[in-house]
């Protein structure tokens, strides 16, 4: 996916839906919400605190409320996108630009606002995994003292993230390519998503 780095560029790449998007935009901009991009797509702060976003798929857009789960939902147009996953997340999906209840949707914005200032979230919980190294990497570690070095410095989770990396590939020559493509980042001491973490 590429890189968005404004809300007008959001809306041009997902120009199938560019008049719906619009309408969401102008709604939720009647509000106090800063429009920022994150993560590549239109998200609405309150004091820097993530309150909304909208988004576009192939067949249908939506707005992402992100502590959802604290809205009355009194139209029932709410829906987790990922059931027994997603526990804050709550989704307003819409097929077409009649689907847009202006009134409601706007209803739901100022609520999740005023949510939002009685600070009403649940957090992300995270279990800490251990880290298993393939042993394709393992190898690698034991003849490359700079590499074993390198590796042991970086955190627990970057570890994971290159294990995994490793893991996930089906065909050991794929592994191989993975191994020589991760093994200059973990002399650098970065890690494998880093680049997507700071926009």
């Amino acid at each position: 996916m590429q890189k968005i780095y404004s809300v007008e560029e959001y809306i041009e790449v997902n120009s199938h839906f560019a008049e719906e998007l619009t309408v969401l935009r102008n709604i939720i901009n009647t509000t106090e919400l800063e429009e920022t991009v994150k993560w590549s797509m239109p998200t609405y702060c309150l004091n820097g605190k993530n309150v909304l976003g909208i988004g576009a798929f192939k067949n249908h857009f939506c707005l992402w409320f992100h502590q959802g789960v604290f809205l009355k939902d009194s139209h029932q147009l709410l829906i987790n996108a990922q059931e027994n996953k997603t526990k804050a997340l709550r989704q307003m999906r819409f097929d077409t630009k009649a689907d847009i209840n202006m009134s409601a949707v706007l209803a739901y914005v100022k609520e999740a606002i005023e949510n939002q200032r009685l600070g009403r979230e649940i957090k992300p919980t995270r279990k800490a995994k251990a880290v298993i190294v393939p042993k394709e990497l393992k190898e690698v570690l034991k003849s490359n003292v700079e590499l074993n070095t390198s590796f042991k410095s970086l955190t627990p989770g970057k570890q994971r993230e290159y294990c995994d990396y490793i893991s996930e590939a089906k065909r050991e020559a794929t592994k191989l390519s993975r191994l020589e493509k991760i093994t200059p980042m973990i002399i650098q001491g970065v890690g494998l998503h880093d680049k997507y973490k700071n926009c």
